[in-house]
């Protein structure tokens, strides 16, 4: 299956002279899903890119939510926030730490000396969702790699169309608040300003409460008993089938990804926490592009 074959890692070349195109690239799929991705391996953006393949890459990361760049060796801070500045300008709303190599960097690890510890294992989520106008799209790239420790990655459309029609129905009808002093609500449901298609803002981790049928005569806030059931709930729908929805990334040396943020869901896996002693250092660094627009049901 092409999903076991791009795992293989020696199977890149021979996947690319089947598809054509601008890159030389594979899309990737799994078992029950629909296409999510694109694996790009002769694009160099560590070089100067073809304004026709930046063109092409801003057009792609709508269509295919995750671009997976192979072989980048390591991209520096200066040229992850150039890349980055590709797509709009950048939110830096994020904490600082010493070794970052920019300040629009946010830099994350497994060892507080050398990032922020703990970073994405508050439960899945979206970047940005406490914010009026959430991130855009964020782009990772890993500097040192831990012999484990997966990004996770959902296509929240295709989580929506799995719905079963009264979860659907009922997931409509919330709107998240978020638990930041900014006390923001937007709908759980709505459409994705670039691609109309259905999306989810949400936040495991950082969600205060849920109000239901917002600006209505029914609008009602939930407690935290029906709270913390909401947030199982759509723990449960995204891993449901054995994580059949669920893309975890392997990463490589050399891997950069960007990723249209309001169309996946990700979360940090366990193993991104184990000890330097246990897996080696891990190392990732994260820009994020400005959001432009407000979720809304209008």
């Amino acid at each position: 299956m092409l999903s076991q074959l791009i795992r293989t890692g020696n199977n890149y070349g021979r996947l690319n002279k089947a598809f054509g195109g601008i890159f030389q690239y594979v899309y990737f799929h799994f078992d029950g899903m629909k296409e999510l991705g694109k694996i790009i391996t002769d694009v160099n953006l560590n070089e100067t890119v073809p304004e026709d393949v930046v063109a092409q890459i801003k057009k792609d990361v709508y269509e295919h939510i995750l671009l997976i760049f192979k072989n980048q060796g390591i991209v520096s801070g200066e040229r992850h926030v150039q890349i980055s500045k590709w797509f709009g300008e950048l939110e830096s709303t994020f904490y600082k730490h010493p070794r970052s190599p920019h300040p629009d960097v946010f830099r994350v690890s497994n060892n507080e000396e050398e990032g922020c510890t703990n970073v994405g294992r508050t439960g899945w989520h979206i970047d940005g969702s406490f914010m009026s106008e959430p991130f855009k799209l964020s782009l990772y790239h890993m500097v040192a790699v831990p012999k484990s420790g997966d990004t996770a990655f959902v296509p929240l459309y295709d989580l929506i169309e799995s719905l079963e029609p009264d979860v659907r129905k009922r997931w409509e009808r919330l709107y998240m608040l978020s638990d930041r002093r900014s006390r923001l609500t937007h709908p759980l449901i709505y459409a994705h300003p670039i691609t109309k298609k259905p999306t989810l803002c949400f936040h495991l981790g950082m969600t205060d409460a849920f109000i239901w049928d917002a600006g209505t005569d029914k609008e009602r806030l939930t407690e935290w008993p029906e709270t913390k059931h909401i947030l199982m709930e759509i723990h449960q729908e995204i891993e449901k089938n054995n994580r059949q929805l669920v893309y975890s990334h392997k990463w490589e040396q050399g891997d950069f990804i960007i990723s249209d943020n309001l169309a996946v869901g990700h979360e940090a896996t366990p193993e991104t926490q184990k000890p330097v002693q246990e897996v080696g250092l891990r190392v990732l660094h994260r820009t994020t592009v400005k959001g432009t627009d407000k979720p809304s049901k209008s």
